[in-house]
């Protein structure tokens, strides 16, 4: 679908239904969540296990090929955690796996298929005996994973930094650098002397910025009429 052809009346309803859903299927699964989740449909969310947090204003963008999947895992040595700060962004496919901690510092992006794991999960000689070694994860505020992008134990990630699309990250990566490859290394430092605008500076005030979004979807959808709408849901014509 090229255009989105829906009534603001039915936007806002489906809006409304995923809230519904957040709150009466996916909280109860959650150690904590904080207010203003928006969770793009949250059916293809899949949280597992004890001790999820999610801090406010996360958002998580779901697809029914790519889920987004948070695991803990309970063990002889212990118990994982994952903490999600504010206004954090989850895209399509990410995944986390903690079998002691993962530490997701505010506003940090997660970009499509990002995979980020605590542990070996097997022993690398008992290869029956699960977990094997786990140390615990740190990404610092305001992080940024790029597509495909894989982080493992023990691994620090400093304020600011980024990660380059299919770098597997297996040391620590300091504050406010670009860093890419496999094994990943530093290719270059950011300006410290430009203005770095963070999500959670743009989103700090939640309950403005949702009246805001839906003055503007209302705007976006106005010449948008019942019929057309029905109508493309059977015989979409080119162009729509």
């Amino acid at each position: 679908m090229r255009q989105d052809l829906r009534p603001y009346p039915v936007k806002r309803l489906q809006a409304e239904f995923e809230t519904w859903y957040t709150r009466h299927f996916i909280a109860p699964q959650l150690e904590a969540l904080g207010s203003h989740p928006m969770i793009m449909k949250p059916w293809h969310f899949k949280p597992h296990g004890a001790g999820i947090r999610l801090g406010r204003g996360v958002h998580v963008v779901t697809s029914s090929d790519r889920k987004v999947r948070l695991t803990t895992w309970a063990h002889e040595d212990g118990q994982g955690h994952i903490d999600i700060g504010d206004h954090v962004l989850l895209c399509p496919g990410s995944r986390i796996d903690s079998a002691s901690r993962v530490v997701v510092g505010a506003g940090t992006m997660f970009a499509s298929n990002v995979y980020v794991t605590d542990a070996d999960w097997h022993d690398l000689y008992n290869r029956a005996k699960p977990i094997g070694q786990t140390r615990e994860v740190v990404l610092e505020e305001n992080v940024w994973l790029g597509d495909s992008s894989i982080v493992c134990k023990g691994v620090r990630i400093g304020r600011d930094s980024i990660i380059g699309a299919g770098s597997v990250v297996v040391k620590d990566v300091p504050a406010g650098v670009i860093a890419a490859g496999n094994p990943a290394v530093v290719v270059r430092e950011l300006d410290p002397t430009r203005d770095m605008v963070s999500r959670q500076q743009a989103l700090a005030d939640l309950e403005a910025d949702a009246f805001q979004t839906r003055a503007i979807e209302r705007y976006m959808l106005a010449g948008n009429g019942w019929w057309r709408w029905l109508r493309s849901m059977i015989a979409p014509r080119r162009g729509e």
